[in-house]
């Protein structure tokens, strides 16, 4: 991965690299008494996504400070469309190369979009920009991206009444670029997962299996789906265009369905490929209720469910306030679950306070047994005995 140095530090809000962490936490496991079954097959492999969406992850590492449990159950707030919310961007970032030989990933962190914008292009306030791009055949096609998707999506004319069409054209930009760049690699490629966010509308756009997660009252919403070829609405595209998928990898090369570059797979440019670089647009109004976003590439999400990371983060700026901690706690998890991927996380907090603690309703109401089912447990234990 290409370090931070051939990057400015004029504009303090955005970081491009990678940030070192050390250390360790407790291996942390996920817990749900309903889906035990499913569970069991979630210890090897990706973690299901078809879990219930309450499903959290639990550690005594975590949970053994009452003052700090906020449990699987979260209470609603009053409506807050109205209140005239608007978020504070603070993030944090980590990168680590993990198990493999080398780094293919890179991210961007923009907090200040106007600033680092300048006057160029008219933009709403508050603005912010957050991608992670996984690499893959050497680092040529994510660093490519990483340094113009921004550039693409905001000189577009499209850009900001039609955001939408700006962004997906930035992506096809971007693609077509790199099989005209002469400094890339033609059998490099890279998943791509941005969030633009002008004033409380943030837009995820997303090609390949990085995943975008928001922290909602402590509740895990995921913001973009994961593109695997044996995904049925993947598989059905991939083999109407012609692909074949063997044993989960597409054309028998990549484990991604949708990526930008590999261009020794697309071929030539303007013809159909089963490898797309259009990328899936999720569209949402931030409120207070929306306290934090996490952005991974596939090395954390192969071994880490969305709702135990947003459980880690909300329990981590509870303590510290942090999102840089927080990312660098996701990683060292990860790392602890024998990933086999690069890691890149980055946490970005709406709100300058911590998240607040969520009081759980207590039953009043008493239970009691009768006389009746007193002697029927006893007549099942003495027969146990």
């Amino acid at each position: 991965m290409t370090s931070a140095t051939d990057v400015s530090r004029q504009i303090p809000t955005w970081e491009v690299g990678c940030t070192a962490s050390n250390g360790s936490l407790p291996v942390m496991e996920d817990k749900n008494d309903n889906v035990s079954e499913n569970l069991s097959k979630s210890r090897i492999g990706k973690p299901p996504r078809n879990l219930p969406c309450m499903r959290h992850c639990s550690s005594t590492a975590f949970l053994t400070d009452p003052e700090l449990d906020i449990g699987i159950i979260c209470l609603k707030s009053p409506a807050t469309e109205n209140s005239g919310f608007q978020p504070i961007f603070r993030s944090g970032s980590c990168s680590e190369k993990g198990p493999k030989q080398y780094m293919e990933d890179e991210y961007i962190i923009v907090d200040n979009l106007h600033q680092y914008l300048a006057t160029a292009v008219n933009c709403p306030v508050p603005g912010a920009f957050y991608g992670v791009f996984d690499g893959h055949g050497g680092i040529d096609a994510a660093s490519f991206t990483r340094k113009n998707i921004l550039k693409f999506i905001v000189e577009d004319s499209q850009f900001p009444s039609g955001t939408k069409k700006a962004i997906k054209t930035a992506f096809v930009k971007a693609d077509h670029a790199l099989a005209d760049a002469k400094s890339v690699d033609s059998s490099s490629g890279t998943t791509a997962l941005t969030a633009l966010i002008l004033g409380r509308t943030m837009l995820i756009a997303n090609a390949g299996d990085s995943r975008a997660v928001l922290g909602k009252r402590g509740r895990a919403i995921e913001l973009s789906k994961d593109h695997k070829p044996n995904c049925t609405s993947e598989r059905l595209r991939i083999e109407r265009l012609g692909g074949v998928i063997y044993d989960g990898y597409l054309n028998g090369q990549l484990s991604v369905a949708r990526a930008l570059g590999d261009w020794h797979i697309k071929g030539n440019k303007g013809s159909e490929s089963p490898l797309s670089a259009e990328p899936e647009l999720e569209e949402i109004n931030l409120t207070e209720e929306d306290e934090f976003l996490i952005i991974g590439c596939d090395g954390l999400w192969d071994v880490m469910s969305s709702q135990c990371a947003v459980t880690i983060v909300r329990k981590e700026l509870m303590i510290h306030n942090d999102p840089e901690r927080c990312s660098k706690a996701l990683v060292k998890e990860a790392l602890q679950r024998n990933t086999c991927d690069n890691l890149t996380v980055i946490v970005v907090c709406f709100s300058p306070d911590p998240p607040p603690k969520i009081e759980m309703p207590r039953s009043h109401k008493r239970r009691s047994i009768s006389a009746e089912g007193l002697d029927i447990l006893k007549g099942v234990l003495n027969n146990d005995i």
